[in-house]
């Protein structure tokens, strides 16, 4: 992007879009990392990045547009041009789909997880999970099992100072009361308490208040609830933060539950990062992008 467009209206729109705060997570950090050249500055191997945005203003643009395109330098990668006929038609353009502009990266990010986990899969765990919950799903290497019974699986992905894990489980669905945010956070702290902490006896929970800015004490809090559909399927997501019952950890969590038509019970992929001294991000990103690998071998 030239210059004096990133350092004006337009550029200030663009970043407030990029840099918007990711939802539910310990510190604030930006969507995306966002690294401005001018045009004369993009050669070595900028026009290799996986996620390139070009910024063109010029009166012979007919219309206002955002164009993408792939793998033009490098593979797997998207290039989307961005241009209109002056900077305000291009900020109007923005501020009324600029969230759509976003979800194409959104998009190409989560595409590259699922593909690398297909190409380079964690084969003998996704193997116990076909197995035991009647699901595909597609896992990078480095995850292992740590725990697993009838209805419960739980595996990590441990480094020096972090960790990602998730953890699967299927329980009765008896209408739509089993699938309130209240039910469906009890049905979460059941199976959660057999993921223990650092210390005899304490388990893994969900945060439930938080202290109150205003007061003295503290108040209620609940993850936050949506319905995303994926592959076709329902799921009901929930994001919140985790805690140690027992112990001083904690992290930001996400989980999806639908019904397995098949068993008539609820299955829940519940995703959680621990990492007090590195940022979150880019660990929880990597953890949601799995339910979009995930398959019933079952007709749904």
């Amino acid at each position: 992007c030239d210059n004096e467009l990133w350092d004006g209206a337009l550029g200030t729109e663009l970043r407030e879009l990029f840099q918007t705060p990711v939802e539910m997570i310990n510190q604030e950090e930006p969507m995306f990392d966002v690294i401005h050249l001018a045009p004369r500055n993009f050669t070595s191997i900028y026009p290799s990045h996986r996620n390139i945005l070009k910024v063109v203003c010029s009166p012979n643009a007919t219309t206002t547009v955002a164009h993408a395109e792939y793998d033009v330098e490098a593979e797997p990668q998207i290039v989307v041009t961005f241009q209109g006929p002056t900077v305000e038609a291009m900020v109007d353009y923005l501020k009324e789909n600029g969230k759509s502009l976003m979800r194409v990266f959104e998009i190409a990010e989560r595409d590259r997880t699922v593909n690398s986990a297909k190409a380079y899969g964690a084969t003998d765990l996704e193997n116990d999970i076909k197995r035991q919950f009647g699901i595909e799903m597609h896992l990078l290497r480095g995850y292992n099992k740590r725990n697993a019974n009838q209805d419960f699986l739980w595996a990590s992905l441990e480094y020096p100072v972090a960790s990602q894990g998730f953890f699967i489980y299927t329980h009765p669905f008896a209408g739509k009361e089993s699938i309130t945010t209240e039910a469906l956070v009890k049905a979460r702290n059941k199976f959660a308490s057999r993921i223990p902490g650092p210390s005899e006896g304490s388990y893994m929970t969900t945060l439930d208040r938080i202290p109150n800015i205003d007061n003295d004490g503290y108040v209620e809090f609940m993850p936050e609830r949506k319905v995303v559909r994926i592959n076709g399927c329902d799921w009901v997501e929930l994001r919140g933060f985790w805690e140690v019952e027992g112990d001083f950890m904690g992290g930001p969590f996400v989980s999806y539950t639908t019904l397995d038509k098949a068993t008539n019970k609820l299955i829940t992929i519940d995703c959680y990062v621990f990492s007090p001294k590195e940022d979150k991000r880019n660990l929880l990103r990597a953890l949601e992008h799995l339910i979009y690998g995930v398959s019933f071998t079952t007709q749904k």
